[in-house]
């Protein structure tokens, strides 16, 4: 069994400039490259992925570099998996239990 002191998360925050036609498409690109490497929306501006192991986060960190776009400000946060069962959340005034990781599949 893996350990939830292995097990990360990443979490991907940006604010991008969307005044012009150029900016909005550049900020598009860069939300469906998040998506085409495995992250969910967890809030506007505010992306998330589970990963297995220290290698896939700074694998992932270079895919996120590599789709960069010219300007606004774009943070990488990586913490365990132990960590992230410790998130308190809320929709609206009710609090929601807390998220478990994915199930891992065998292949044999």
């Amino acid at each position: 069994m893996l350990s939830g002191y292995r097990l990360m998360w990443m979490v991907v925050m940006f604010d991008l400039p969307v005044i012009t036609k150029i900016e909005r498409k550049a900020a598009t690109g860069f939300r469906n490259a998040l998506l085409d490497a495995g992250f969910q929306m967890s809030q506007f501006s505010v992306y998330m992925r589970f990963c297995t192991s220290q290698a896939q986060v700074d694998t992932l960190s270079r895919t996120v570099e590599q789709a960069l776009p010219e300007g606004g400000k774009v943070h990488i946060f990586q913490f365990t998996d132990k960590q992230y069962e410790r998130a308190i959340t809320y929709h609206g005034r009710s609090r929601q239990p807390a998220q478990k990781a994915p199930d891992q599949y065998d292949l044999f």
